[in-house]
């Protein structure tokens, strides 16, 4: 199966008009099948007090990288949602751009294991996480578009 370009346009248009992406400033930069691509433009908002980025964020990326990595995967009417996530902090970044890269290490028709990487715009390594998917048959994203191209 071929993923639908439209498809992918449409999620990351409904991701980046979502209140929590808008809020922090996510995008969803590429979607494919076992992968995508976030990023995020750094703002004084996403410091903690002692000036360098919020633990959350970071996990926000990871979060988002390695459920977007599995999502492609599914049948068009099922959802995703996360088991656990694991992270580890790996070191402090204060400004600049941010590129968390998931990739769906075991696609099953249950339970998916993915990973993630954030780096910052230099290309050093700043966390990295784990996450166990479980699929959510009948909770597909309604667009309207199909996900996938015949073949």
């Amino acid at each position: 199966m071929k993923s639908n370009p439209d498809y992918i346009k449409a999620v990351q248009d409904s991701v980046h008009t979502a209140p929590y992406p808008a809020l922090i400033g996510l995008v969803i930069a590429a979607l494919d099948f076992d992968s995508c691509r976030i990023e995020l433009t750094l703002r004084k908002d996403h410091l903690q007090p002692f000036g360098i980025v919020h633990g959350g964020v970071l996990a926000t990326l990871i979060d988002t990288a390695t459920f977007w990595a599995a999502f492609m995967r599914l049948p068009e009417d099922s959802g995703l949602v996360n088991v656990d996530l694991k992270l580890n902090y790996l070191k402090a970044v204060s400004r600049g751009h941010l590129r968390a890269e998931g990739q769906c290490l075991r696609a099953g028709r249950q339970i998916s294991y993915t990973v993630a990487s954030v780096f910052d715009e230099t290309g050093e390594l700043v966390a990295h996480g784990t996450s166990t998917m479980m699929a959510l048959p009948g909770k597909g994203l309604q667009i309207g578009i199909p996900k996938f191209l015949p073949d």
